[in-house]
């Protein structure tokens, strides 16, 4: 009887299921040759009133051509700190096929 119980448990697994919806084309996606190209991409994406009160990490992902797949916000802190896990990075970067990714933190600095 004690054996049959753990046949059963062999069984009884969750299903996970991993998504990526792209909205674009590759070829309409903008393409990272340099810092100043991936500033300009977070800069346009980022919003600016949130800036004042919160720090904030993204993560952008890129295909193997250098092409932005997306931007994912990892997390969204207080005015002195925010976290940024690295299973939720990789398991995005995974999710979406990501062959690079390029990390951002901003955090107001307060001027005296």
């Amino acid at each position: 009887m004690e054996k049959r119980i753990d046949q059963v448990s062999l069984f009884q697994v969750s299903e996970i299921n991993v998504s990526y919806k792209p909205k674009f084309k590759a070829s309409e996606r903008p393409k990272v040759s340099s810092s100043k190209d991936v500033f300009n991409i977070l800069y346009n994406n980022w919003d600016l009133d949130r800036l004042e009160l919160q720090e904030q990490f993204k993560i952008v992902l890129l295909n193997r051509a250098n092409r932005v797949i997306g931007i994912y916000e990892v997390s969204s802190g207080g005015m002195a700190g925010t976290l940024a896990d690295p299973k939720l990075i990789f398991s995005t970067a995974l999710k979406c096929c990501a062959s690079g990714i390029i990390l951002s933190h901003y955090a107001k600095q307060l001027v005296m």
